[in-house]
């Protein structure tokens, strides 16, 4: 199949030729302007090229080549210009990553050239996407699976922080969200290391011993350890060292990072981990938020305030129908739990207020044929609207 290349230029004459003269080799999207090549870009499979003007009406084509890299990061990037100044030049690999420049007018040789060396490079991101999502995505599941036999019930709080994480991180506009969902996953994966009777205390909340309580406090690097020799979890495994580290400094573990030297995945999961902590205590979402803003210096403040937005906009968009109990076999994906999902011992397997996948309902039900499941449940549908 040809490859889909996008060229962006508000001159129409130039288009048509460029189109014209391609049109064997590639699939040629034009678009006038950046805001009209935004929106194709929104609207249309993955294109692996993107070739842009510098100097277009609006918005110029590092703006534009800015905002396309933030909508599609596989892409590869060039920018034909008629003044590629050094400032011209700097300005494009650092906000927009361009690949490669050409000049305008630029020989239909020297135009095919460039466009093959990128979809070269296309090929190459791809590849490595693939090998990321294979191999790698299989010891991550080799290592969930371990979690969630050793944990259940912490396995099923990680797949709502997951969810709720990637969200957290599309809107503080991160370009790729991979990261901090594996580590949102990984995050307590260290519980596989817990001696059975401190992991029974940590399931049923009982007070610990010193000894206890530091192996807790020390579970984030025990979890980066665990990680760090995976090919491509690195930084997997730094978001996770640093998830309990207090925005001012202060905190595990004891270095000179503080602020916006954290990773900003670990400044969310930090605000996640605890707000999740409150709830289960029974505090109100808004309370926790509102308790957790009056100290400051232990997170940050976008961060928080980024999560307070998500979860009032859920609550205000979230309709539901009136309650009804069912049993574990009668789940349904899109159901909200309106009470938590306990063991027959009491133990919470799924905190209420989530939004039940097919993931967690298999994995309910596997539990429950070994386990039990307390029955029936309480759930609500949303409301059509």
């Amino acid at each position: 199949m040809a490859a889909r290349v996008l060229f962006v230029d508000d001159e129409e004459n130039i288009l048509s030729g460029i189109k014209r003269q391609l049109r064997k080799q590639y699939v040629v999207a034009t678009a006038l302007s950046g805001t009209e090549a935004l929106e194709l870009i929104k609207r249309s499979e993955e294109f692996a090229v993107i070739v842009s003007d510098m100097r277009m009406p609006e918005m110029d084509g590092i703006e534009f080549l800015r905002q396309a890299r933030e909508l599609t990061p596989h892409s590869v990037r060039l920018m034909l210009t008629g003044n590629a100044d050094q400032q011209t030049a700097i300005d494009a690999v650092n906000q927009g990553a361009v690949f490669r420049f050409m000049n305008k007018p630029c020989p239909l040789s020297l135009l095919v050239e460039s466009v093959e060396a990128a979809l070269e490079q296309y090929r190459l991101i791809k590849a490595e996407q693939e090998l990321l999502e294979g191999t790698v995505n299989g010891s991550i599941k080799l290592l969930t699976d371990i979690l969630s036999m050793v944990a259940p019930e912490t396995f099923g709080k990680l797949t709502e922080l997951r969810e709720t994480a990637r969200e957290i991180a599309r809107a503080m506009r991160l370009m790729s969200t991979w990261d901090i969902e594996m580590a949102a996953m990984l995050s307590k994966i260290a519980y596989v290391t817990l001696p059975p009777q401190t992991l029974a205390k940590v399931r049923a909340s009982k007070p610990l011993g010193p000894a206890e309580q530091l192996v807790i406090e020390r579970l984030p690097e025990t979890s980066s350890n665990l990680l760090a020799n995976i090919p491509r979890l690195e930084r997997v495994a730094r978001i996770i060292l640093y998830q309990r580290k207090n925005f001012d400094g202060s905190g595990f573990p004891k270095d000179t990072l503080a602020g916006e030297e954290i990773p900003l995945e670990s400044r969310i999961l930090k605000v996640l981990h605890e707000l999740s902590v409150q709830e289960e205590n029974g505090i109100a979402t808004s309370s926790a938020l509102k308790q957790m803003g009056s100290h400051p210096g232990r997170y940050d403040p976008k961060v928080l305030q980024t999560v307070g937005w998500f979860f009032m906009a859920a609550e205000e968009e979230e309709k539901l129908l009136p309650p009804i109990h069912v049993a574990v076999g009668a789940l349904i994906p899109g159901a909200v739990l309106i009470n938590p999902v306990e063991t027959a011992e009491g133990h919470t397997l799924i905190t209420a207020g989530q939004k039940l996948t097919e993931t967690m309902i298999q994995r309910l039900v596997n539990y429950h044929d070994v386990h039990r499941v307390k029955e029936p449940i309480k759930i609500a549908m949303p409301a059509e609207t």
